[in-house]
């Protein structure tokens, strides 16, 4: 898995002007494919004057799912760009569509490329960009009379309980890097005498 990747804040939107035509590029976090069309559906019929809607989206940690789309621009000249300004900054899980308003100069195949590609970029300057970062699952688990301490001792540490299960046993969840592993194995044996037992798990990707 990808150790780390950038995805966009919010939805939002942001106008630049070339050549007298507007460029409104709408960026939006994507989850899936069926997310980033509808995206291109609802921009599409928000903005129904526009003369051209082109798309780009990145989906997965690892960019398995790319797509991009001219809408009648001249082939090459307007998805592909947006969508090398999306792998260009690292970002996953995101769709960009790009309405353009025709303002009456042509801008030739050099021009419309950078323009797509620009308004793209622009946006996620504006809007801001936010980071993803690979981590383990681990769980940690103990006995009642420790986990009290052991929980107030893992926020002390800067580390997030994600999820406490009680049970015979107290059951936490916390997620850290790998490299970080055997410190935080280390530091739980001293920390609690070496009653708990931890089990390291799958990966997710949490905010870095």
């Amino acid at each position: 898995m990808q150790e780390e990747y950038r995805t966009v804040v919010r939805e939002g939107v942001h106008e630049t002007e070339v050549g007298r035509s507007r460029f409104v590029c709408t960026l939006a976090p994507a989850q899936d494919e069926e997310a980033a069309r509808g995206l291109v559906a609802r921009v599409r019929a928000a903005r129904p004057d526009a003369h051209h809607h082109c798309f780009a989206y990145v989906i997965g940690a690892d960019a398995a799912v790319q797509r991009a789309g001219d809408d009648g621009e001249p082939g090459g000249t307007a998805g592909a760009p947006m969508l090398q300004m999306l792998l260009r900054r690292d970002m996953r899980y995101t769709a960009a569509v790009v309405s353009r308003y025709f303002g009456g100069v042509k801008l030739g195949a050099g021009g419309l490329i950078r323009a797509y590609g620009g308004a793209v970029g622009e946006a996620l300057d504006t809007l801001g960009t936010r980071v993803r970062r690979r981590y383990r699952l681990v769980t940690v688990t103990v006995g009642h009379t420790r986990a009290g301490r052991l929980h107030s001792d893992l926020r002390a540490a800067g580390r997030t309980v994600r999820d406490v299960r009680y049970a015979r046993d107290v059951t936490l969840e916390i997620a850290l890097p790998d490299a970080e592993l055997p410190a935080f194995t280390a530091w739980l044996a001293d920390a609690t005498a070496g009653e708990a037992v931890c089990e390291p798990g799958g990966e997710t990707y949490g905010d870095a």
